[in-house]
């Protein structure tokens, strides 16, 4: 009875790794991982900022070169940039209708279950605005084929808390993580892209450590803006 059940579990294991290879090879995309838990510095999204740097490292030894953040969108027109010889595209997804740092935990148990609905947000890159998301991968895979890449494009989401735990917050641009990873691999790939990029930091990340044991500092000095390297 034992063996049975080892054999099913392998089973499922293979047709689910076979799943997402084959439909790998046609998205767009490929799901990776959480990028930082808080701000260390802002902008963090420039060159030469350590999160940038993680970034590029992560899209060469996989050697792609480009990789994608997404972000809940604010202020920022989200242009792309180049990190060494990696272009960095960024993406966000913007609530028409408010912009908030906590958690919606309504919100994230419906996308849980249910996905995001296609004409919830508004998306924006390198400044333009688009209303679907069809729209805006078009233009992002345009960027990225022009720039030499081939097959899914490696994709993070920004992860950074301005307030409160992040540990219990997945933080900024997660749910366009989740509806970009339910779009193109369906519900339960997601569950699983979902899980293994909430390690992904931990595993990858070596400031990890750093941003987890300093967040209440870091996200009070940034909220004060004094974490602006910009400002001479």
């Amino acid at each position: 009875m034992s063996r049975t059940l080892n054999a099913i579990f392998v089973a499922i294991i293979l047709i689910f790794g076979a799943y997402l290879f084959v439909v790998s090879t046609f998205s767009p995309v490929e799901p990776v991982g959480r990028l930082n838990f808080v701000k260390m510095a802002n902008p963090d999204m420039y060159p030469g900022h350590p999160s940038s740097e993680v970034l590029a490292d992560y899209a060469k030894k996989r050697g792609s070169p480009t990789v994608m953040v997404v972000h809940y969108g604010g202020d920022s027109t989200y242009r792309r940039y180049m990190e060494g010889d990696v272009l960095i595209i960024q993406m966000a997804f913007v609530n028409p209708d408010s912009y908030r740092t906590d958690i919606d935990w309504s919100e994230v148990v419906s996308s849980f279950i249910f996905g995001v609905p296609e004409d919830k947000y508004r998306y924006r890159a390198d400044g333009n605005e688009f209303d679907n998301l069809d729209d805006a991968m078009d233009y992002v895979m345009g960027i990225a084929r022009s720039n030499g890449q081939e097959g899914p494009i490696p994709m993070y989401f920004h992860g950074t808390v301005r307030e409160g735990n992040p540990i219990i917050n997945p933080g900024c641009g997660f749910p366009l993580f989740v509806e970009l990873s339910w779009k193109y691999y369906g519900r339960i790939a997601t569950y699983y892209f979902i899980a293994r990029a909430l390690i992904h930091p931990f595993l990858n990340n070596p400031y990890a450590n750093y941003e987890l044991t300093h967040y209440q500092d870091l996200n009070k000095l940034y909220n004060q803006g004094d974490l602006d390297y910009t400002i001479s």
